[in-house]
């Protein structure tokens, strides 16, 4: 088989086209080998407001109107079934290991039962208690309550560092089925004001005006806020009804010691309970790390028999937790101090990844990375059970679809030591969401849930960013790079512009220019999304300023078209080369007349023509119309003028040509009637046609001397003497040779030999096969100069006299005057002594 020009066996059949043959596909053959091209960078398609938005990681995102044909509907919203899978998805994992006992809500049920009946009646409330007074787990409760009220469910969301346009945006997402799009202000409101559902918002960080305008926007909602005492009160006159969360009582403090233990707490225990319950204001987490001290201390009393009959539990023990040798030896209780501030001292009991993952939280600011990331991150395949210990002991707590440090834990941990190698934690952070962020499989949904850990990493590195080694890469700048595409594909646009502020910083300290001008090009591309054009303005002209001192060529081009819709849509007129969406935009050069003898200098050198001479000068760019320019032009679009530009021209050529054939209708003297079998090819070289000299005049030399004027045309196309004695006769400049002689041209050479002037009537027409023999009076037929490369006078003239109709060379030069002598007298060449055909 010819590998080249294969036959059927390239298709899967033998020669004899019996059995198929299953050829291994290429790919199969060379992933032994590794890789053999880099992965493609992975690009978004969004539809946001007006605009068709493409998420390019490599040169900038690129925006243009949206087509017709790419607009979505209006979206629908999910089933029952959707919603119930879709809030399933956001709550947060489960942590591995055995399972915890499930804590019963003490001493809530009354508050349950009012905010059920609030809600039940369409009234939104905001539930106020401190930190780990079991806000969250009542919230929980009260949903399952009210899941059958509302037509549209039940919806969950974190208020956790999120603006009320984010909330509105997620309860969107959360009822309707809107992928890759992202409606604008206006259309949000819309689409929300449709919704009924009870909201449910936990963590909320705002009040006032900011929640006002949250429950404006959805009148047939109901909320139920939860919130800290710090958080800003509801407006006077809102409709907002408040519900305090107070502590519990001491026996509620020490059922849950009873159940974190699974036994009776003693005399000694209860009175300690007693004494920490007035200590915490009957806060209930206060009470779920004491158990958990509890219960730290029943293993501390096991004996060394136990830990060698059971050794499989040997390695669940920290290494530098101390063992009783003796067994039944009692331990001392906690002091009131430890169980003030528990979280150092349950800390050291917990086993060697658990607390590795807790110097990863410090350093993330309180964020907990995903149970998924921990193996990589600790170096240890079983590090993923960390995050049950961590809960079962009261350290982290959810919020949202993901867990962070408790209330308290962040300080104490801090003052115990856990901050003092926060940068490097930070770092490791770093580099593993830059190479996980970037990898193929991971969705920017996925990327998106980890938001809040990955501006936490760029958060601690980007102040300490410096120029990285030689062949490296900096890392805040390489995260912030890779993680600020998939946050901007994933809709989380808050994150995407906190990302994209962090890379400029962190880009500008490392000395990365080429990064630098893309997160300017991209904060240009989101401040456009939000309407915000003076914005969008100054980071895109930045970002091209930044590419141009790079030659970045496709970087600038991909801004230049962002920055000429910025225009568009702010009614500006850029300057026309400057704006232009296209490629690289050249030196613009035209073509203009040269001055007259005696101006200023050429900047540039002539370009000789036959017809004229003519410079190449570089054109003077136009300065922008601003807005209330003249005639309101500074208002008009780019794409406005050239359509006015092209009615005007279409006007004024129609004009003509009417204008025209109006006036020749009844004139004797009409070219078209005057045209003979066989013109001269001398016609219409002074007469004001198409190949006359535009830079000549009637009357006037180009150099401002008198000039002959041509007759009318004869019957066969050749200039004469015009029948009209009132016609004006020609005059002749004085310093020109005698009649019938003519310079030889610009460039010189041996005159022509002198004719007769013709008589003054029209002569007769020639036969088809003869030429033209008509010349104008005192006129003379000249021989065209033979010139050289350099315009030189040629080195053999030929003196016989040619046709009329090889003078025709166009008019005279205007460049500047040289005598020459020749038989006939001196001549000036560039001016003749009469009409030149």
């Amino acid at each position: 088989m010819d590998p080249i020009n294969t036959g059927p066996e390239a298709y899967g059949h033998d020669s004899d086209g019996t059995t198929p043959r299953q050829r291994p596909p290429r790919e199969s053959l060379t992933n032994d080998f590794g890789q053999s091209t880099p992965p493609l960078a992975r690009t978004a398609r969004l539809v946001t407001g007006d605009f068709l938005l493409t998420v390019n990681p490599v040169d900038g995102s690129e925006i243009e109107p949206c087509p017709p044909t790419e607009r979505p509907g209006r979206p629908e919203k999910r089933t029952a079934a959707e919603r119930a899978e879709y809030e399933r998805a956001a709550l947060p994992p489960v942590p591995p290991g055995p399972a915890r006992p499930e804590l019963p809500l003490l001493e809530r049920q009354d508050d349950r039962e009012r905010l059920v009946r609030l809600l039940a009646r369409g009234r939104s409330v905001r539930l106020t208690g401190p930190a780990g007074s079991g806000r969250t787990a009542l919230l929980d409760l009260v949903a399952d309550d009210c899941s059958d009220l509302a037509p549209d469910g039940v919806v969950r969301l974190t208020g956790f560092h999120r603006a009320p346009e984010d909330l509105l945006r997620d309860l969107f997402h959360a009822v309707h089925k809107a992928p890759e799009y992202r409606p604008d202000h206006q259309e949000l409101l819309e689409l929300v004001r449709d919704i009924g559902a009870v909201v449910v918002v936990d963590d909320l960080e705002f009040g006032g005006a900011g929640l006002d305008e949250l429950i404006d926007a959805t009148p047939e909602c109901a909320f139920l806020l939860g919130a800290t005492p710090d958080v800003p009160a509801p407006s006077a006159d809102s409709a907002v009804e408040e519900v305090v969360l107070g502590g519990l009582d001491r026996a509620g403090g020490v059922d849950i010691l009873e159940r974190a233990v699974g036994r009776v707490l003693t005399e000694e225990e209860a009175n300690w309970a007693g004494d920490l319950w007035f200590e915490s204001e009957g806060l209930p987490l206060r009470f779920v790390q004491a158990g958990a001290l509890l219960l730290q201390r029943d293993q501390r009393r096991a004996s060394t028999g136990a830990v060698d009959e059971f050794g499989v539990f040997e390695d669940a023990l920290p290494a530098d937790a101390p063992i009783d040798t003796e067994a039944g030896e009692e331990a001392p209780l906690p002091s009131l101090g430890e169980a003030a501030a528990p979280a150092p001292l349950l800390a050291a009991r917990l086993s060697a990844s658990a607390r590795a993952t807790l110097r990863f939280a410090v350093a993330l600011g309180g964020e907990v990375p995903h149970q998924a990331h921990l193996p990589a991150l600790v170096g240890d395949t079983h590090a993923d059970a960390a995050l049950g210990e961590l809960a079962g002991c009261g350290l982290v707590s959810p919020v949202g679809s993901r867990y962070r440090l408790a209330s308290g834990v962040l300080q104490q941990l801090e003052a115990a030591g856990y901050a003092d190698d926060a940068e490097a934690q930070a770092l490791t952070a770093a580099r593993h969401y830059s190479w996980w962020a970037g990898h193929p499989s991971v969705t920017p949904e996925r990327v998106c849930a980890e938001a809040d850990a990955i501006l936490a990493a760029l958060a601690v590195l980007v102040p300490a960013a410096v120029p990285p080694a030689e062949g490296e890469e900096s890392t805040p700048v390489r995260l912030a790079r890779t993680a600020a595409p998939a946050f901007a594909a994933g809709l989380h646009w808050s994150a995407w512009e906190r990302a994209l502020r962090a890379g400029v910083e962190a880009s500008r300290l490392a000395g990365e220019v080429g990064d630098q001008a893309y997160f300017h090009h991209e904060l240009g591309v989101l401040a456009l999304c939000g309407g915000r054009l003076d914005r969008a303005r100054a980071e895109l002209e930045a970002s091209i300023g930044l590419r141009g001192a790079l030659s970045d060529k496709r970087g600038t081009t991909a801004g230049r078209r962002a920055l000429a819709l910025v225009a568009d849509r702010s009614g500006e007129v850029l300057p026309v080369l400057a704006a232009m969406s296209g490629d690289e935009v050249p030196d613009a050069r035209h073509e203009e007349s040269i001055s007259p003898a005696g101006g200023g200098t050429r900047p540039f050198p002539a370009v000789h023509s036959p017809t004229s001479e003519t410079i190449v000068t570089p054109r003077v760019e136009q300065e922008p119309v601003r807005r209330g320019g003249v005639a309101g032009l500074g208002r008009m679009a780019r794409r406005n003028l050239v359509a006015v530009g092209s009615g005007v021209l279409l006007t004024a050529v129609l004009g003509t040509v009417v204008g025209l054939g109006m006036t020749s209708h009844d004139n004797a003297d009409n070219p078209s009637n005057n045209v003979s079998v066989n013109p001269s090819a001398s016609e219409g070289t002074g007469d004001g046609g198409v190949g006359a000299d535009p830079g000549q005049t009637s009357g006037t030399s180009h150099q401002g001397a008198p000039t002959t004027r041509p007759t009318n045309p004869g019957p066969d196309g050749s200039l004469g003497t015009s029948d009209d004695p009132t016609a004006p006769t020609d005059s002749v400049t004085p310093s020109a040779a005698p009649s019938g002689t003519q310079g030889s041209g610009s460039g010189g050479g041996t005159p022509s030999t002198p004719t007769k002037p013709t008589s003054s009537k029209p002569t007769t027409p020639s036969s088809p096969g003869s030429p033209s023999t008509g010349t104008p009076s005192g006129g003379s037929t000249t021989s065209p100069p033979p010139t050289g490369g350099s315009g030189s006078p040629s080195e053999s003239a030929d003196p016989t006299p040619t046709d009329a109709s090889n003078s025709a060379s166009g008019p005279a030069s205007d460049s500047p005057s040289v005598t020459m002598s020749s038989p006939s007298g001196s001549v000036t060449p560039g001016t003749s002594t009469g009409t030149v055909i």
